[in-house]
């Protein structure tokens, strides 16, 4: 399943909100180093109830806009 994201980096709260056919995240982790990519992923994994290892970022990945593949 592909899935497109907008991740807010640095939000008060974590949550997944659906806007229209994307995911709007909301993290409270930095977008330095990948933080936010990681909390990204571990915060899809619970939505999803699938394993990390399962999702994977196609195209995005140092952007707020986010194309994911979750196998």
């Amino acid at each position: 399943m592909i899935i497109n994201v907008r991740v807010i980096p640095r939000a008060r709260v974590q949550k997944i909100v659906t806007d229209g056919d994307t995911l709007r995240i909301y993290t409270n982790a930095a977008p330095t180093d990948g933080e936010a990519n990681a909390a990204v992923i571990k915060m899809l994994s619970k939505h999803f109830d699938v394993p990390k290892s399962a999702i994977t970022i196609v195209r995005g990945a140092t952007s707020h806009d986010k194309t994911i593949e979750i196998v």
